[in-house]
């Protein structure tokens, strides 16, 4: 794993210099909510637009406001980018880590042209189709990266917006699926969705107490094998 130069374009234009471009950078939101989805970005930066792209930086240092107009910049600006949205079920079924490097190949794959290198943000993801290197805290060191970062966020924060007005009990628009304290006192309340990740410890509880089955396939877990030991029918 590599840290970047001073500024956020340096590590590109580095393999650029090299003839290693088009460079990539991937970059995920949503890997510590324990509902909604992950969702994955991958995207190639042009080398001279760094005067267009001031401010950018990892998203979530940026106001709500900054990232809304930064991820209209990116899509306009970008030479290409993929999103990719893998949802609680297929997080249950694979394991969120799997999820992730799942992801990043598939937002890599996506991409219209071949990229010449990836930059992926903080480790290693193998089976990418071109070489690729980790970058320890990659959505502040990599301008690709962060825009990477903004496109996951935006749009996963947009889905969670969606799944408020679904399911408004439990404040997806405020905490976007991760584990508050208001979050976990709706699980408590009303047990948990078929948007929430049944295979995460706080999840599989509040489904126990409700007497909860998983609305789908949970591997690698010990929480349905929890719910239905508990009981659950419905």
């Amino acid at each position: 794993m590599v840290r970047g130069a001073s500024g956020i374009w340096a590590l590109q234009a580095a393999l650029d210099r090299r003839g290693l471009g088009p460079v990539a950078g991937v970059d995920e939101a949503g890997r510590g909510a324990c509902a909604g989805p992950l969702v994955v970005a991958a995207c190639v930066l042009r080398p001279g637009d760094a005067a267009r792209f001031e401010g950018l930086t990892d998203s979530k240092l940026m106001t709500a406001a900054a990232r809304e107009r930064m991820f209209d910049l990116v899509r306009a600006r970008a030479a290409q980018y993929s999103v990719v949205v893998i949802p609680a079920a297929e997080i249950d079924l694979i394991g969120v880590h799997v999820a992730n490097i799942e992801g990043m190949r598939r937002a890599v794959a996506r991409l219209p042209e071949h990229p010449g290198y990836v930059l992926t943000d903080g480790f290693r993801v193998p089976g990418l189709t071109a070489p690729s290197m980790p970058v320890v805290k990659g959505d502040r060191v990599a301008a690709c990266v962060a825009a990477a970062s903004v496109l996951a966020k935006v749009t996963r924060d947009r889905v969670m917006e969606d799944l408020h007005r679904e399911f408004p009990r439990y404040g997806f628009d405020v905490h976007k699926g991760y584990s508050t304290a208001e979050h976990g006192a709706a699980l408590t309340e009303h047990g948990p969705t078929e948007q929430h990740r049944w295979s995460y410890a706080n999840v599989t509880a509040a489904a126990v107490a409700h007497d909860l089955a998983p609305p789908h396939r949970v591997a690698r877990s010990t929480a349905a094998a929890a719910v239905v030991q508990n009981g659950a029918t419905r």
